[in-house]
């Protein structure tokens, strides 16, 4: 069955990439969830500008985490 994307043995490499992902997003949903019902500054632009890098490297956190994955799996 085609249906799950993962299918196959789950090597180390893969419990890896998902722990990367899983903090990855848990940390994006945090810059998120700041800026968009925590945090009011004065100047939002300034702010946000100060966050780019952060969420840049969340976002490249989740495609590495994805990569293990896929890579971690061994179809017979």
């Amino acid at each position: 069955m085609g249906f799950f994307v993962f299918e196959g043995e789950k090597r180390d490499i893969f419990w890896i990439g998902l722990i990367i992902l899983g903090l990855a997003s848990v940390g994006l949903f945090g810059i998120f969830w700041m800026v968009a019902v925590v945090m009011y500054p004065e100047n939002r632009i300034e702010f946000l500008r100060g966050l780019v890098p952060l969420i840049i490297g969340g976002v490249v956190f989740v495609f590495i985490g994805f990569y293990m994955m896929k890579s971690g799996l061994k179809t017979s």
